[in-house]
């Protein structure tokens, strides 16, 4: 039996209605979970980015990549392992801001983590950190003992550490 592990999925589509529905429905099909969903601009003019983080086979992942290419708006689909890539996630804290006024040890975790104060007014403060999955965790379960009003956290979003060929395949088609 194949091993799992993580890959992070991206795929350059047009940007039209309703194709989330249908890439979502291929994972669906075959119950496999997406653990985290991004979607953006490419760095291509009027092309979608579409960033999914799932954990598979690699036999899976291959399945996956060519049931998504058949979609009619998706352009170029990728799979690439977390060594290949340069990955983070983001995320917001809502907390009270008397923790900023009466413990400080708020301000030590606030420098510690990376992570910086972004707004703040009388009643709550927010705090934003960017980081991996586990360090944005650890964050959570530090300020989970203080009590967070709201917390947020974005899905994975990655680029390539190598070249990705896309934009020479654009060109190709195209043309």
């Amino acid at each position: 039996m194949s091993t799992k592990n993580t890959y992070t999925i991206s795929i350059y589509t047009e940007n039209n209605v309703g194709l989330l529905n249908r890439i979502s429905a291929i994972f669906l099909r075959r119950h496999l979970n997406i653990e985290s969903v991004n979607v953006s601009k490419s760095e291509i003019k009027s092309v979608s980015r579409f960033t999914l983080l799932v954990k598979v086979t690699e036999e899976q992942v291959k399945k996956i990549i060519g049931q998504i290419e058949k979609q009619v708006e998706v352009i170029k689909a990728f799979y690439h392992t977390d060594e290949a890539t340069v990955y983070q996630e983001s995320c917001l804290f809502k907390l009270s801001t008397d923790l900023l006024i009466q413990n400080d040890e708020i301000q030590t975790i606030i420098n510690q983590s990376k992570s910086r104060v972004i707004n703040i007014n009388k009643n709550f403060f927010v705090l934003e950190k960017s980081g991996t999955k586990e360090e944005v965790e650890e964050l959570y379960h530090i300020l989970d003992k203080h009590g967070i009003m709201q917390f947020v956290r974005s899905g994975r979003i990655a680029i390539t550490k190598d070249e990705m060929p896309v934009s020479k395949l654009l060109q190709l088609i195209k043309a």
